[in-house]
């Protein structure tokens, strides 16, 4: 099944892309099934003012290497901001929501909202994030990372696949709304999405299909000049633009208004430096 919604989640993306690059990489045949990309991020503020950069909430877990961020980080339901200053290089490992399992020795949602120490989870990892921040390529990078990964030797369970497929469910499908018409789609029972999201995803169900919702819609306010809002909320599958802008600012911390006009605010800054 094509993931056709992959919530990227940058906050202004004009502007961050003249903060630091961002290129994204295919993983290796053997992690593809536990891997979306990995993804290499290089800035250089030397003279300018440190960047602090938002990424809205998605499903993904992501393992990072970076000087003050080593670990994995769990699905959330906050903005994530990170700080961005000096000059450094990293790497980070997005996995499929639904995927992340198999290196922990809990339940996703025990990293739900919080993050893991890279130690923790791959006790020989001490040097690697050194050593990724004086990589000399992209490749380096994620050759180094992509042998701490397979080092675990981790195997896709068929409650693992099952959980990916219901996540890749609500990707494709904008028509799921509710956490009914996912059980009806998969089959599975309303308390069987809900246990099998706690162990394999990190978050609920509703909160998933909310992720992906929103992240859309955040996605259609930045790029557009005029949002219409109550057209975006029927849209979106919502009875009523009251409901649209409370759920949007659960998941983002914006009101929609807010969020346009930031995005903006930001672009024009960046267009003047």
């Amino acid at each position: 099944m094509s993931r056709h919604r992959i919530p990227a989640g940058i906050v202004n993306a004009r502007e961050a892309s003249a903060k630091f690059s961002l290129v994204r990489h295919a993983p290796a045949p053997e992690l593809r099934p536990f891997v979306d990309h990995h993804w290499v991020l290089r800035w250089d503020l030397t003279g300018r003012p440190p960047h602090e950069q938002v990424v809205l909430p998605n499903l993904a877990v992501n393992v990072t290497f970076f000087r003050d961020a080593a670990g994995a980080f769990g699905p959330g339901k906050r903005p994530f901001r990170y700080v961005v200053d000096g000059v450094d290089q990293g790497i980070g490992v997005r996995f499929r929501p639904g995927a992340f399992r198999a290196f922990l020795t809990g339940p996703v949602s025990m990293i739900s909202g919080g993050s893991v120490p890279l130690t923790d989870l791959f006790p020989c990892a001490g040097g690697v994030t050194e050593s990724v921040r004086n990589a000399t390529n992209d490749f380096e990078m994620v050759r180094m990372a992509e042998e701490l990964l397979l080092a675990k030797r981790p195997v896709l369970t068929a409650a693992a696949r099952t959980a990916i497929e219901a996540v890749e469910t609500i990707a494709a499908e904008p028509a799921i709304t509710r956490v009914w018409k996912l059980s009806s789609r998969t089959g599975l029972s309303q308390r069987s999405l809900q246990r099998l999201f706690a162990e394999h995803v990190g978050t609920a169900p509703k909160w998933a299909i909310q992720v992906y919702r929103l992240n859309e819609a955040a996605a259609r306010i930045a790029a557009e000049e005029q949002p219409d809002y109550a057209k975006l909320a029927t849209e979106l599958g919502y009875s009523d633009q009251a409901h649209f802008i409370r759920d949007f600012r659960s998941v983002t911390g914006w009101a929609p208004t807010e969020y346009a006009r930031l995005n903006r605010v930001q672009e024009q800054e960046s267009r003047r430096e």
